[in-house]
C-alpha cells in the first residue's frame, strides 16, 4: 500500500460524520484544500476522474482513474502516491507546508482516490515533458479556436480580454505578449508561449501554470492555439 491504508475511516465534518472518500472528493474540487490564500486551482482543474475525459476539455493533467493502484507517477519520477500529490500542491496549488500522511485531508484524498481506481494492477501513465522546445507547425485557426475554449480558457478567460478567468493573476492572452519584448528580447513571442505551455511555472517567469505534456496536448493542438491567438 503506497499511503495508509484506512479502512472505513469517518471523519468528522459539518453536520456529522462523513465517509472518508465523500470528504476527500468535496477536498478533490476545493481551492481551500491548500493553504494559500493566493491560490485558486483544485485538483479537479487538472485532472480528469474517470476513465474516457469529457472531448470538450483539455486537462494539463493525466486523468486520475486508477491512479492509487499505479506503480509510480510523474513518468517514474514519484514512487509514493502522497509525494506525487505533495508535488501538485506545493508546486501548482501554492501549498507551504506538504500535506502530511497523518493529517485528515490526506487520509480523505487517499479513499477517494481509491475509490476512483477498480483496477488493482493498473500500470503507470506516460508523461512525457519537452525539455528542449522548438517552434511547431500552425494549424487551422479555426481549431485552434475550440482548443483554446478546451485548454485554456477555464484559467485564462476569453482571448483579448480575459473575461472569465480564474484569477486576475492570470494573463489576458495573447494581450501579454506585449511584455515579452522587453523580458526576452530577440525572441519570438510563439516560442514563449511554446515554453510557458511546455513547461509552466518551471520557465521561472513567475506564476504557477501546470506542464502540459505531449499526452495531454498535442503539438498539432498547440499549433493551432498559436494560429488562434495570432502567434
Amino acid at each position: 500500500m503506497k499511503w495508509l491504508c484506512l479502512g472505513a475511516v469517518l471523519l468528522a465534518v459539518g453536520c456529522g460524520p462523513v465517509p472518508a472518500a465523500d470528504y476527500g472528493e468535496e477536498l478533490f474540487g476545493d481551492p481551500k484544500l491548500s493553504d494559500s490564500q493566493y491560490n485558486t486551482f483544485s485538483c479537479a482543474t487538472c485532472h480528469a476522474t474517470t476513465a474516457s475525459p469529457p472531448k470538450d476539455k483539455v486537462y494539463a493533467g493525466l486523468s486520475l482513474h486508477d491512479v492509487a493502484s499505479r506503480p509510480h507517477w510523474w513518468g517514474g519520477y514519484e514512487t509514493r502516491l502522497l509525494d506525487a500529490v505533495n508535488f501538485c500542491y506545493t508546486a501548482f496549488m501554492r501549498g507551504v507546508t506538504p500535506l502530511a500522511p497523518e493529517d485528515p485531508r490526506s487520509r480523505a484524498l487517499y479513499e477517494y482516490l481509491v475509490r476512483i481506481s477498480p483496477d488493482e494492477d493498473a500500470p503507470a501513465q506516460p508523461f512525457t515533458l519537452v525539455k528542449d522546445i522548438g517552434n511547431v507547425p500552425r494549424d487551422s485557426a479555426e481549431r485552434g479556436a475550440d482548443v483554446y475554449r478546451a485548454a485554456c480558457l477555464e484559467c485564462h478567460g476569453e482571448a483579448h480580454t480575459g473575461k472569465g478567468r480564474l484569477t486576475q493573476l492570470a494573463p489576458v492572452l495573447p494581450e501579454v505578449s506585449q511584455d515579452y519584448g522587453t523580458l526576452f528580447p530577440g525572441v519570438a513571442p510563439g516560442l514563449i508561449f511554446i515554453e510557458k505551455i511546455r513547461h509552466g511555472r518551471f520557465f521561472g517567469v513567475g506564476g504557477n501554470m501546470p506542464p502540459y505534456s505531449r499526452e495531454s496536448l498535442s503539438d498539432k493542438d498547440l499549433g493551432a492555439v498559436l494560429a488562434y491567438l495570432g502567434l
